[in-house]
């Protein structure tokens, strides 16, 4: 059972190393978040911070704070699978920054049973949110 544990492991890493690799795409500047949805060991959505579609791609304002339509990187992986084919239920979503509140309720609602995220946020209601709900929530830090 531990090898299957540690095989669990390796691969969450490697996930969260594809997630940190994937927010490299966010135009946003002061943060880059990433975010993949896994399901049966296959990638079936994956999403960024950024604007809407047809938005310029600026994230900031003038005084350097983040636009209120500027969609996390759980929210765009999560609409981008509810517009596919695929379904989320029972899905592992990795993430690299823990969910907001508001990300939480979509990952709720989306049937996701796993999140799996590699930085820790200063605002836990997200993480309290998903406990509640009964979510399983892993912390890796992919830099040990």
């Amino acid at each position: 059972m531990g090898e299957k544990t540690n095989k669990q492991t390796e691969l969450d890493k490697r996930y969260l190393r594809m997630a940190a690799i994937w927010a490299e795409n966010s135009y946003c500047k002061r943060r880059q978040v990433g975010a993949l949805i896994v399901k049966d060991n296959r990638i079936i959505s994956d999403g960024f911070n950024g604007t809407p579609s047809g938005f310029e791609n600026v994230c900031e304002d003038e005084n350097n704070q983040t636009k209120p339509y500027v969609l996390h990187a759980e929210a765009n992986a999560i609409t981008k699978v509810a517009a596919s084919s695929n379904s989320s239920k029972d899905a592992t979503i990795y993430i690299t920054s823990a969910p907001c509140v508001e990300c939480a309720k979509l990952i709720i609602q989306a049937g996701i049973k796993r999140v799996v995220y590699s930085e820790v946020f200063r605002v836990e209601d997200g993480c309290k949110l998903l406990q509640r709900a009964g979510i399983i929530l892993d912390y890796i830090d992919i830099t040990a």
